[in-house]
């Protein structure tokens, strides 16, 4: 089982919309600083011109100083909302209208050009403006302060609506990136979706380098894929030869002794002799068959990972592998029959495989078949499977069953004096499971073995 790491593709949705997030939150808090300091800079010039207004009415008169508080001032003042109004008028450090108790600025101004300060006062927020001027008064110039205070909440409501909307800009904006983010991430991932689609669609033999067209971030899987690609070509060509040159070094040397044991059987007269060649030979038999199987299976498992199927006439091969045995079957005195191969029989395979499976059936049934017997191989097709039956009137099974003497090297009970390796009916098992078909071995009541291998029809 692949381990994995998680998705990728979630893990870049979740960076996208937590992106998202973030801009939606700084959009919010912008909007409210900008509408904060938009809404302070409005208040500010409408109350420093008011107070600059006031200070210009200032008259000198002849005993004093005339202030004329214009109804027009304070509704240029209203237009900012429903504001409390403050003001305080100081000629020579006095209060001579207004509020007193008002807080003077830190800072005390020097001509008409407005100081802004924040101030509290009788438990509300003040925006004052102060300017000053100087009155001549009886020939003496005297110095004028006039302040203006004023309430926000006008300014704290404007700010809140624009921060408001902009809070529903931003949802709106973190709404909309969930979706987007969803589409770029498939959009991102597109190319590697499409890669793969590539290589699964090719064959289990198409081991040639990828070339579809990539961007430039895969480029380095891709030739990291080429690479392993041309490493398992080179191994499985290896494989592939080593398998048929062991078969004729392995298999050319014991046939060359066993002939000339047979040779010099043929020959000997003394009795002793005799019996260490007849040992001999059958050693050499046995190492033969068993190196045989082995190669054979090797066959069978490579194959079967490089597996390729085509239409396969099954009633070809059986007739092949009938016709390749008959000297086998003549020798023993065993007649083979193939019945229902009148017409194709057409499967779905590898025509190796499934003449490996054949031929390790048919050898089991003469092998194991009793002198002046028959071994038919009866084909047949029903729902959609082609099967193939070996009846023999041999030893029978002595009581075990498939799933026992489909094991390597495991062999029944009541076979020990012939020669044999135990791997016959495992190469039938794996091919009929690499080729998506079924085995199965019984013992009919009238005795002997029935071997029957269905594959798909084709």
């Amino acid at each position: 089982m692949n381990r994995t790491g998680g998705s990728l593709r979630a893990r870049l949705v979740l960076q996208l919309v937590a992106v998202a997030a973030v801009l939606a939150v700084m959009l919010y808090f912008t909007v409210r600083s900008t509408a904060d300091r938009a809404a302070e800079a409005t208040q500010d010039a409408i109350l420093g011109a008011a107070t600059t207004s006031i200070a210009e009415q200032l008259r000198a008169g002849e005993v004093g100083v005339e202030v004329d508080l214009a109804y027009a001032t304070f509704s240029m003042l209203g237009a900012m909302g429903q504001e409390s109004l403050f003001y305080r008028i100081d000629i020579a450090g006095k209060t001579v209208t207004g509020y007193d108790d008002m807080p003077l600025p830190a800072t005390v101004p020097i001509s008409l050009a407005p100081v802004f300060f924040t101030s509290a006062y009788l438990g509300s927020e003040l925006r004052i403006a102060a300017v000053a001027r100087s009155i001549v008064i009886g020939k003496t110039l005297v110095p004028v302060l006039v302040m203006v205070g004023q309430t926000r909440q006008g300014q704290a409501a404007i700010a809140d609506r624009l921060a408001n909307r902009a809070a529903l800009l931003g949802l709106g904006f973190f709404v909309l990136a969930v979706p987007l983010s969803l589409l770029s991430a498939g959009s991102v991932f597109n190319p590697i979706n499409r890669l793969a689609e590539a290589v699964r669609r090719r064959g289990p033999r198409d081991l040639r380098p990828v070339r579809d067209p990539t961007p430039r971030e895969l480029a380095p899987l891709v030739a990291a894929l080429n690479g392993f690609v041309a490493r398992l070509r080179g191994a499985l060509s290896q494989t592939e030869t080593f398998i048929a040159e062991a078969a004729h070094h392995i298999r050319t040397p014991l046939s060359t002794v066993r002939t000339q044991g047979e040779i010099a059987l043929r020959q000997s007269t003394d009795e002793a002799t005799r019996t260490r060649l007849r040992a001999m030979i059958r050693g050499v038999e046995e190492s033969a068959r068993s190196a045989s199987q082995l190669l054979d299976h090797a066959m069978v498992l490579y194959r079967s990972d490089q597996l390729e199927r085509e239409a396969v006439d099954l009633s070809q091969i059986a007739r092949n592998v009938a016709r390749a045995f008959a000297p086998t079957a003549e020798l023993k005195e065993v007649v083979l029959v193939v019945k229902g191969d009148e017409g194709p029989m057409l499967v779905q395979g590898d025509p190796l495989l499934i003449e490996s499976a054949l031929r390790n059936l048919v050898d089991n049934a003469i092998k194991y078949s009793a002198e002046e017997t028959a071994v038919a191989l009866t084909l047949s097709q029903a729902e959609g499977m082609v099967t193939l039956t070996v009846q023999d009137q041999g030893r029978g099974l002595s009581g075990a069953g498939l799933a026992e003497l489909s094991r390597r090297f495991t062999r029944g009970g009541n076979v020990a004096d012939v020669v044999g390796s135990g791997l016959g009916l495992t190469i039938v098992t794996e091919v009929a499971a690499a080729l998506g078909g079924r085995f199965v071995l019984t013992e009919p009541e009238q005795g002997g073995t029935c071997a029957s291998l269905s594959l798909p029809q084709a």
